[in-house]
C-alpha cells in the first residue's frame, strides 16, 4: 500500500486488514453466526466481532445478538461476554437490542491509526523510571495486578494465567512496564498483526499521580521502535480520553469511535 493521507485510508486499511481472524490471535475457538464471529477465549471469556453487519435490519441484528449470547451461554465455563462495537457501522437498533440482552456498555474510545515512525522520540523520563520489557513471570503478574488497579477491575490469577499463556505461545505479542523504585507505574502490550501493516499497543495504564509526566509517552515510543524492527509500519489503538491526546500529538489519527459492550453471566 502507499503511503496513508487521509482518516479515511486509514480507516479502510483497519477494516480491510484488521477485522479478520487477524483481530484475535490468541483465540482459541471461532464460530461463525452470519456475519458474525463468535470467538472463545482462555479464561473464560467471549467476544464478538464482525467486518461488517452486511446491512442486516434491526430485526435480523436482533436475532443475532440472541444467537450470540445463546452460543456462549451453552458453554458453563463462559462467564462474560464483550460485544465489540464501531462507530463507523451501519447497525440499526444494536445498541437497544443489547441493553435488553443484559449488556452493558463501557466507555467510548477512540479508534487512533497513524504511522508508527511518528511515535518515536526520545522522551526524557523522571528521574529513576526506567522503562524495559517483562517476560518473567512475577513481573508479567505484577504488571496485571497494576493494570487491573488503575483500570477499576478485580484481579484475579485466571487474567495474569491466559496473558502467560499467550506469552507462551511466541506469537509476537511483547509486554512492556515503566518502574520507579522497583514499582510498575505504567504498562501496556505490543500486538504484531500476522500479515498486515499493523501493530497495535493494548493495555496502557499509568498510575494516576505518574501521568502527565511522560511516562505513557516514553512507553509508547518503546513499542512503536519494536514495532518498526519487527517491520509494521501503521500503529492502531483503541485509546480511552487519558492516553488518545498523547497520541494524536504523536501524529496518529481519530478515524471512529468503539465501544464495548459486556456481559457476565
Amino acid at each position: 500500500m502507499g503511503a496513508m493521507i487521509n482518516a479515511d485510508e486509514l480507516l479502510r486499511a483497519y477494516d480491510d486488514q484488521l477485522r479478520t481472524d487477524a483481530e484475535t490471535p490468541s483465540a482459541i475457538g471461532v464460530e461463525r453466526l452470519g456475519p458474525l464471529r463468535l470467538v472463545t477465549f482462555a479464561g473464560g471469556r467471549g467476544f464478538v466481532t464482525y467486518r461488517d453487519l452486511g446491512g442486516a435490519t434491526a430485526t435480523e441484528i436482533a436475532g443475532l445478538v440472541v444467537g450470540a449470547l445463546a452460543h456462549f451461554t451453552a458453554d458453563p465455563e463462559i462467564t462474560r461476554v464483550e460485544w465489540k462495537t464501531r462507530g463507523h457501522d451501519a447497525a440499526p437498533g444494536l445498541h437497544g437490542t443489547l441493553l435488553a440482552n443484559d449488556f452493558e456498555a463501557d466507555d467510548v474510545e477512540s479508534i487512533m491509526i497513524g504511522e508508527a515512525s511518528a511515535l518515536v522520540a526520545e522522551v526524557p523520563l523522571p528521574e529513576g523510571v526506567t522503562v524495559r520489557r517483562v517476560t518473567e513471570e512475577s513481573e508479567v503478574r505484577a504488571m496485571c495486578r497494576m493494570q487491573g488497579e488503575v483500570f477499576g477491575d478485580v484481579f484475579s490469577d485466571a487474567t495474569a494465567d491466559a496473558v502467560l499463556a499467550r506469552l507462551a505461545r511466541g506469537d509476537g505479542m511483547e509486554l512492556w512496564v515503566a518502574e520507579a523504585d522497583g514499582s510498575i507505574v505504567s504498562a501496556g502490550r505490543l500486538e504484531p498483526v500476522p500479515n498486515t501493516e499493523f501493530a497495535g499497543i493494548w493495555g496502557g495504564a499509568t498510575r494516576e499521580d505518574w501521568r502527565g509526566r511522560g511516562v505513557y509517552r516514553a512507553l509508547t515510543a518503546a513499542r512503536a521502535r519494536s514495532a518498526i524492527a519487527m517491520g509494521k509500519r501503521l500503529i492502531n489503538s483503541d485509546s480511552t480520553e487519558f492516553s488518545r491526546p498523547i497520541l494524536e500529538r504523536s501524529g496518529l489519527v481519530r478515524v471512529s469511535t468503539t465501544t464495548p459492550y459486556r456481559w457476565r453471566r
